[in-house]
């Protein structure tokens, strides 16, 4: 069979970096044949941040619009970079799946609402290479989510005949697909809450780093148990799914109503966040009993988030590279899928999973 060459492009919650992989759809199982991980200039991403953290009515329309330009030309030079870098031709592309930058996604209102930036119409231009974008929008147009989608490519590469697996993404936001043994019920997945967002954003505050890696710097606080109860008792965790939330609902200003200005050691608090993921994470799996988890994201380079995780679980909790998927690509990866999906004229998403009233091709297609 001839290669089926696709590239998918994301940026996740956290802004840490733009994902870029280059995938083979021609085996049964998805070739991952290159990656290329893009820095983001440091004010464009602090823009990015800053924008998705304030109602869309402080956000002067002309500065959206501005970002969409610059976030997509931005796109654009990763994918380059990435083609330029392997030495392969453009032509060989069947097309671009771009997730674009969230900057909201509201569903709480009327009408509900998400928003992506990255002007696909800039993509396509600047690579040469199709592009499908704009995923999100169709399945909440059917009265679903809009997320997560990643579930689709989870039960297609992931599900095991004699396990229920869960699929755990530690992106800013966690979310989790549930692939029963029994391929006749119905896959779940949803938004278990915070992810890296808020380990991210209080270390940034506190110390001016981006990232606690590997945990180092939770690992050196203590938990406080009055606090991880208060957060834990936010109402989103108790919420029925399906559901999806973002960096727009945990973030540093959601904190701030919990800690209430009490005086803390910052590393307790950040030991406590960390432990906060992990239970808030492990409740959700624990609930459909499952025989393994998997785990892809940014969050399982966090050690002690990994470990805190394992001791809350009574299954093995693995990373996905033990199950052939990079960790870090399997969210790229399945906008690649996506985009094959969409030129296939298939369906990407799963009612089960958002609670659209149906099945929906997913993206508009520019050429």
């Amino acid at each position: 069979m001839s290669e089926q060459l696709f590239i998918g492009i994301i940026s996740g919650t956290s802004v840490d970096a733009i994902d870029v992989a280059l995938v083979d759809f021609s085996t049964t199982q998805p070739n991952l044949q290159a990656v290329h991980s893009h820095s983001w200039d440091s004010q464009l991403r602090q823009q990015i941040l800053q924008v998705s953290q304030i109602s869309q009515a402080n956000t002067p329309l002309a500065e959206i619009i501005q970002l969409d330009v610059a976030i997509a030309q931005t796109f654009s030079h990763a994918v380059l970079t990435l083609l330029n870098t392997q030495q392969i031709a453009r032509h060989r592309i069947t097309a671009i799946g771009s997730h674009g930058q969230t900057i909201y996604h509201q569903l709480h209102c009327n009408p509900p609402y998400t928003c992506q930036l990255g002007d696909p119409n800039i993509i396509a231009e600047q690579t040469k290479i199709p592009v499908v974008a704009d995923f999100r929008r169709r399945d909440i147009a059917a009265g679903g989510q809009g997320a997560p989608l990643v579930p689709a490519f989870h039960q297609a590469i992931f599900q095991h005949p004699t396990e229920c697996r869960i699929v755990v993404n530690i992106g800013g936001i966690a979310n989790i697909t549930v692939l029963p043994a029994n391929h006749n019920m119905p896959v779940i997945g949803f938004d278990t809450g915070a992810g890296n967002a808020l380990l991210d954003a209080w270390s940034y505050q506190q110390r001016g780093i981006a990232v606690d890696t590997q945990g180092t710097w939770g690992r050196q606080g203590k938990v406080l148990p009055d606090l991880l109860q208060t957060l834990l008792s936010d109402a989103y965790l108790a919420k029925a799914p399906p559901k999806s939330t973002g960096r727009d609902y945990f973030n540093l200003a959601w904190l701030a109503t919990y800690l209430q200005e009490k005086r803390q050691n910052p590393t307790d608090i950040q030991a406590t966040l960390t432990q906060f993921t992990a239970i808030s994470i492990a409740q959700a799996a624990s609930h459909y009993q499952p025989d393994r988890l998997l785990v892809c994201g940014g969050g399982v380079h966090n050690q002690y988030l990994m470990e805190l995780l394992q001791a809350q679980m009574t299954c093995p909790v693995e990373s996905t590279e033990q199950h052939g998927i990079a960790p870090d690509w399997v969210e790229a990866m399945c906008f690649a899928w996506l985009a094959k999906q969409r030129l296939m004229l298939a369906t990407g998403n799963l009612p089960s999973v958002t609670g659209a009233r149906s099945a929906c091709i997913l993206g508009g297609v520019y050429y």
